[in-house]
């Protein structure tokens, strides 16, 4: 039997089927954010209605195979076109479709789901329309009204005919900002290996973490969404783990612990950042304690982080947060350890996708990580992380890689580059590479934290059917 995430659009659009008949019948495209933004970019103030961007619904192999349970692979042998036209969308799986009652979306020749496909960064259509840039010029005219919703994206100034490539979901944009920032020696010496790139695993990190690898053949792992083709580099099986709260987990922890507002007051009257001023904390605390290293702190404070399930490897969506080690201690001090015992256990549970993924065919021996939280939590956290996954970490040179990655695809929509992969090593760059710790007793002391962070996991699985068997 499998199971299907509610972040897959089928399970929306059959909820909207079932409950929003009206809604249902009178649609006339079901598209991805992405894909709909490529298609509809400028607005109307007066009228509060969308015009075309570019006047063509082709849909990408990035948001139709990862979310769409559209077979990417069904265009293998259309990838040494040169010009990677349109393509007829021969990867619906029709019988699928009708199986679970959305078989009315299979009429037309898939009309309201994609009748075209094309790789990320295909132009579409004649670039920008003509009546994208003068809904632009309409809503301009209308600042001087009392009309004052003015999307930012109608303030570029962009010109009729602008490229518009097939789009990427946001955090394969990051993969495609980030995957070939190596440091030069690497690339320089395996410019030509394809198989090197298979050898890297990119972490986008925000509310959540996602973990992307690409492999040469498609590799199907437990937990583990994928393989799909060419969903993010042309030619590459994609597979994709992830952390379902990371950002939003040490947001909560920080803001429900009674010592937080005191802690911003004083953040705010240095002007750092919250972040900043635990960084600091925890500094002065080893220090005080003369402590070894500083991962040491929490030796006896533990937690996984599971507060909004488990994605990878477990897809476990009813898995729990746990806390293990907690006194009647309520001060600041306490508040930084349970942010840094926070801390470990996501990079555990990074180095846990990690080790599933290699066990199941990968070979990522490189971590490169991306997001404003990185950059949030800074270097006393961020070098440690590096000890707690347990590999290296190369942080990009650009900080907004899901920008860069969007940029991208408009220099391959625009023919600056021969491809997605040509422009991704000409536009990547390597920023910092921080390695684990060579101390045997730091190794020793992750080694047994993560296997506390495991038996977390399991005790809890102990737990559930102890009470299922008291309730059956």
């Amino acid at each position: 039997m499998s199971s299907c995430s509610s972040y897959h659009l089928l399970l929306q659009l059959l909820w909207i089927k079932e409950n929003l008949s009206e809604s249902w019948s009178m649609a006339f495209r079901w598209m991805d954010l992405s894909d709909w933004l490529s298609y509809r970019l400028g607005i109307s103030a007066d009228l509060y209605v969308f015009s075309r961007a570019t006047g063509d619904d082709t849909r990408s192999l990035c948001t139709t195979v990862c979310k769409w349970t559209y077979l990417g692979h069904a265009h293998m042998q259309q990838i040494n076109k040169k010009d990677s036209q349109d393509m007829e969308a021969c990867g619906w799986d029709d019988d699928f479709w009708e199986e679970i009652g959305l078989g009315d979306l299979v009429d037309g020749h898939h009309a309201k789901i994609g009748r075209s496909v094309a790789f990320p960064g295909h132009p579409l259509g004649s670039g920008l329309t003509e009546a994208a840039a003068k809904a632009r010029n309409l809503a301009m005219k209308n600042s001087r009204s009392n009309f004052h919703f003015r999307p930012a994206h109608l303030e570029l100034g962009l010109a009729v005919g602008t490229p518009v490539g097939t789009s990427l979901i946001d955090a394969h944009a990051g993969g495609v900002g980030v995957i070939e920032s190596v440091p030069v020696s690497d690339s320089s010496q395996k410019e030509d290996d394809k198989e090197d790139i298979c050898h890297r695993m990119v972490l986008v990190c925000g509310t959540s973490t996602c973990h992307m690898a690409v492999s040469q053949n498609k590799v199907f792992i437990p937990g583990v969404w994928g393989p799909f083709w060419s969903a993010m580099l042309p030619e590459y099986w994609l597979t994709e783990g992830g952390q379902s709260a990371t950002g939003a987990l040490l947001d909560y922890i920080l803001n429900n612990h009674v010592a937080a507002p005191h802690l911003a007051n004083r953040a705010a009257s240095q002007s750092i950042s919250t972040f900043e001023l635990l960084n600091k904390m925890l500094e002065s605390m080893m220090n005080e304690s003369k402590a070894p290293f500083l991962a040491i702190l929490t030796e006896n404070l533990h937690v996984l982080p599971d507060f909004h399930g488990n994605r990878s490897p477990m897809a476990d969506p009813v898995s729990k947060g746990v806390i293990c080690g907690l006194t009647l201690d309520s001060s600041e001090k306490q508040l930084a350890h349970l942010y840094l015992a926070t801390v470990q256990s996501i990079a555990y549970g990074t180095r846990q996708i990690v080790e599933h993924c290699n066990t199941h065919g990968h070979k990522s021996g490189l971590a490169l990580a991306i997001g404003s939280r990185g950059g949030r939590l800074g270097p006393p956290i961020s070098s440690s992380s590096v000890d707690y996954a347990g590999c290296p970490i190369t942080l990009p040179r650009e900080n907004e890689s899901v920008l860069l990655g969007a940029a991208i695809l408009g220099a391959v929509a625009a023919k600056k580059y021969s491809g997605l992969r040509d422009a991704t090593r000409a536009l990547n760059s390597a920023g910092q590479v921080i390695h684990p710790s060579n101390d045997p007793k730091v190794k020793k002391y992750h080694d047994a934290k993560y296997r506390v962070f495991q038996e977390l996991y399991e005790q809890q699985l102990s737990h559930r059917s102890i009470m299922k068997q008291a309730l059956t």
